[in-house]
């Protein structure tokens, strides 16, 4: 919100017009910005020609000049000269793939109303802002089955998407999913499991950074997805930046991906597991085995129960929020334990011990599962006799399969109505559990 004092300099401005601002023989041009609560209200924000926004401290000697109309109307006739030229015309003889966007930042940009970042740029768009693409892929079609942000996708959409990726995937040699980061790591991991029999690689990718900021990962990630796509790696997986600056990503297996920070463009991270391969401008460097491509049918394995639930144990937490669950109809579990597998059992206060709970929910045939909450390393019932206690009531500890993962395994498992669940946890169905821990994977 801008300060009354700025408001009046401005009259007659509104956000988005194009200005001009003259003070101390410096001049600055670009987009008038909103001002939001965490901006100081005494402080013009631009955006400038390049991108970048610019906060001008305001001075009563400052002049504030707003473009012509011609200028501002010249530059509206040249985006809409650009989206005419949105169509992707792609080379014919290479790998042939199909994009699929759900939305996120890697479609997002700035929305001069508000200032946030919002999902308005079409597929169109953004692809034509990468022309190298089409040195490396055929792109087939591009597809937008919906579109929302990450952190209000659901199992349904992943029903939804699942159907649209095994249509592309029967027509096509592979599919790039573009995709907001908040989730992607449960989405990867969903489809890793409806498609664990796939022979063609499936690539999710996203952006840190909006497609329209100077610096947005989101272009060099779908050239870099290409390559994967074009490559016989055949394999579900997150193709990412390896680093913060720009020149190297890597290819995560889409049960052992995880986004590990709020913001770098480097967020994903591969979890008790090295990357598939890293990709460069000039190569794919594979670090470990792989599925190779083939030209088999696809055949989708799909179903999603809704009702599993995904609790973290701490100091005090209540158990009966098991009891909460199942009454609600819940199926299955999934409980950050502590440590090698531990969760309150000889607590002073004895409505806080989670046995009798974790036990009822058993004998009403939910599924319980334990997952590590250090995120790294992996679970061990036999070190710890409360551990072996939890074990002996039919909990299933997941070795080192993350917490995330494990939910969409479980939930995976009873959509499709699989017998034995406890016994499939424990199956390695897309890479989830790994035979032994590396030490070499930590903090990789």
């Amino acid at each position: 919100m801008y300060s009354e004092k700025i408001k009046k300099a401005l009259s007659g401005i509104k956000i988005g017009d194009f200005l001009k601002i003259t003070f101390k023989e410096k001049e600055y041009e670009g987009k008038l910005m909103p001002s939001t609560e965490l901006n100081n209200p005494e402080v013009i924000i631009l955006k400038l020609k390049n991108g970048y926004n610019i906060g001008l401290k305001y001075l009563s000697e400052m002049k504030i000049q707003k473009q012509p109309l011609q200028k501002t109307s010249q530059i509206k006739t040249q985006n809409k000269k650009t989206q005419n030229q949105n169509k992707i015309t792609s080379i014919k003889n290479k790998p042939s793939v199909s994009i699929i966007t759900t939305g996120g930042t890697i479609t997002s940009k700035i929305d001069y109303e508000t200032g946030g970042v919002t999902s308005l740029i079409t597929a169109e768009e953004l692809l034509s802002s990468v022309p190298e693409l089409n040195e490396i892929i055929e792109i087939k079609d591009i597809i937008n089955p919906f579109n929302r942000m990450s952190e209000s996708m659901g199992f349904q959409d992943y029903i939804e998407l699942s159907k649209a990726v095994e249509k592309e995937l029967n027509k096509t040699d592979a599919v790039i999913i573009t995709h907001g980061t908040d989730t992607m790591h449960y989405t990867a991991a969903a489809l890793s499991f409806v498609f664990h029999e796939a022979t063609k690689p499936i690539i999710l990718t996203g952006a840190q950074r909006s497609a329209d900021r100077p610096s947005s990962d989101a272009f060099l990630n779908l050239i870099f997805s290409a390559k994967i796509a074009a490559s016989d790696i055949a394999e579900v997986g997150i193709c990412m930046h390896s680093n913060s600056s720009d020149g190297k990503n890597y290819f995560i297996r889409g049960t052992k991906a995880r986004k590990m920070h709020t913001s770098r463009r480097d967020a994903f991270r591969p979890i008790n597991d090295i990357p598939i391969a890293e990709i460069t401008k000039e190569k794919i460097i594979p670090l470990q085995n792989y599925k190779k491509k083939s030209k088999k049918p696809v055949k989708a394995k799909i179903g999603f129960e809704e009702k599993v639930a995904l609790i973290k144990v701490h100091p005090e937490s209540d158990p009966s929020v098991i009891d909460f669950y199942l009454n609600k109809g819940y199926k299955g579990f999934v409980l950050e334990a502590t440590g090698l597998g531990q969760v309150p059992l000889n607590t002073r206060n004895q409505h806080k011990n989670w046995l009798p709970f974790i036990k009822k929910a058993i004998e009403k045939k939910a599924i319980v599962c334990f997952a590590p909450q250090t995120i790294y390393g992996r679970l061990n019932s036999f070190v710890y006799s409360q551990a072996r206690e939890f074990k002996q009531a039919g909990v299933v500890f997941c070795e080192d399969m993350l917490p995330e993962t494990a939910l969409i395994k479980l939930s995976w498992l009873l959509g499709i109505k699989e017998k034995n669940i406890e016994e499939k946890m424990l199956k390695n169905y897309a890479g989830e559990i790994t035979t032994r821990t590396k030490p070499e994977t930590f903090l990789y």
